[in-house]
């Protein structure tokens, strides 16, 4: 019997990859396994309100074709649902897609789509209300998130002209983190805070290298602010999924975290900027969204059906 998919296009995503979308289902998909339809975003957040409809209209699976941002609307949607996520990657940094080795070509995700197997994965939840599928951030993080959501320019040379810029003027902040209501808690002067349930900050940055989809914690990376001379040495180690030996990171996990101090009160969720408050509280919800996972024991090419 074959699957109900909605796929929803952010037709403003990234750099313009899912322009072609149609033509490349209609080639790559495998139409023995799915009826389909596309719905184009129209505004900010209107994945969500498509992915409510789509779990009342009773799909089987909502693929989200776009960025972290246009993945994470649709999860929104999805809360509490049975129904089951695809991803077709077509954002700047697509960090759940790299973590989960869903390749960034388009046709190329389409086609895993027809060898997928369904797996669940972790979200977390903050302040009861936005659900988080790959990172969160506070600090200049967070900063960096809020400038993109105004900014023109999408992808990786708009993201870095961006942190060149604001990195000499922005300073670090008091933060205070309480793990699995521990009554000591975590006080730190930092640059910025990701509270992690993937591996992927985006762009093949990896600020949390050992995060996993499914194992139930939220990593917890703090971060003070890296001097300009110590850059070279940095940067290869988070590329490299070594940033926990930099001496300018220090690294936790937990289940629940309660944050103190967000006096900015943004928070960069999957790659957009959120206004939340000053006091956050991240909790791991463990193996709640089921998804659409690439099956590593095929080939990366491989045939259209």
């Amino acid at each position: 019997m074959k699957k109900k998919m909605l796929v929803v296009v952010n037709p403003f995503s990234g750099v313009g990859r899912q322009k072609r979308i149609e033509t490349l289902l209609r080639a790559n998909l495998n139409h023995d396994l799915y009826d389909y339809e596309v719905r184009y975003t129209e505004y900010i957040h209107h994945g969500t309100l498509i992915a409510r409809q789509a779990v009342d209209q009773g799909f089987d699976i909502v693929t989200a074709v776009g960025g972290d941002g246009s993945v994470n609307d649709v999860i929104q949607g999805l809360k509490d649902s049975p129904v089951i996520l695809g991803i077709v990657p077509c954002g700047s940094g697509n960090g759940l897609a790299r973590c989960m080795k869903i390749p960034l070509i388009p046709a190329l995700a389409i086609r895993i789509l027809n060898h997928s197997k369904v797996t669940s994965i972790d979200t977390i939840v903050l302040n009861d209300r936005y659900l988080i599928a790959s990172i969160a951030g506070v600090g200049f993080d967070a900063y960096v998130a809020r400038l993109m959501k105004a900014a023109k320019m999408r992808g990786f040379p708009a993201y870095l002209n961006l942190i060149l810029r604001e990195y000499p003027s922005y300073q670090s902040k008091d933060y205070t983190l309480y793990l699995d209501g521990k009554e000591a808690p975590v006080e730190r002067r930092a640059w910025f805070i990701t509270f992690a349930n993937s591996n992927q900050f985006g762009y093949n940055v990896a600020v949390a290298p050992r995060a996993k989809l499914d194992d139930g914690l939220i990593d917890i990376s703090i971060v003070d602010k890296i001097p300009v001379e110590h850059v070279p040495i940095t940067g290869p180690l988070v590329y490299a999924n070594l940033f926990e030996l930099s001496q300018h990171v220090e690294m936790f996990r937990a289940r629940e975290i309660v944050v103190t101090g967000n006096v900015d009160k943004w928070v960069n969720i999957d790659g957009e900027g959120e206004n939340v408050g000053r006091e956050l509280r991240f909790v791991n919800h463990h193996q709640s969204l089921r998804v659409l996972a690439r099956d590593t024991s095929r080939p990366l090419i491989i045939r259209k059906h």
